[in-house]
């Protein structure tokens, strides 16, 4: 199998994956899960699809990632695994999207409009 790209936006995270056959080892950006995300809530989000298509042990990934918060970047991940796996075998995208890991989260911050002190809070009214 050659290497299987994809990309994952969540937020302002960007991740950008390359999944090749191997033994489970998962780097982002030059450094093993473990120590980039050393909250267990945000591995277990990165390996989301992996762990609901039983394939954790199968492949090697590498991801870079860049913007956004932590949160944002596990979420952009997972995007970016799901679709490499349907890429390798189109059959599982239905599991997959029956838990909601192909469907791009689509919510980003409001900018900041002229004339207010953020995007939707206007100044305190005064009467006098």
């Amino acid at each position: 199998m050659e290497v299987v790209n994809a990309i994952g936006r969540r937020k302002a995270a960007v991740a950008r994956v390359f999944v090749s056959e191997g033994t489970g080892k998962i780097t982002i950006n030059k450094r093993e899960l473990e120590k980039y995300f050393p909250s267990s809530i945000l591995q277990f989000i990165v390996k989301q699809p992996l762990a609901k298509l039983n394939v954790t042990e199968q492949y090697d990934i590498k991801i870079n990632l860049d913007g956004g918060g932590f949160k944002g970047q596990s979420e952009a991940a997972r995007l970016a695994i799901a679709r490499a796996l349907v890429k390798i075998n189109p059959e599982d995208k239905a599991t997959l999207r029956a838990e909601g890991f192909i469907t791009r989260d689509p919510r980003a911050v409001e900018r900041k409009k002229p004339g207010r002190p953020k995007a939707r809070r206007r100044f305190q009214f005064s009467k006098r």
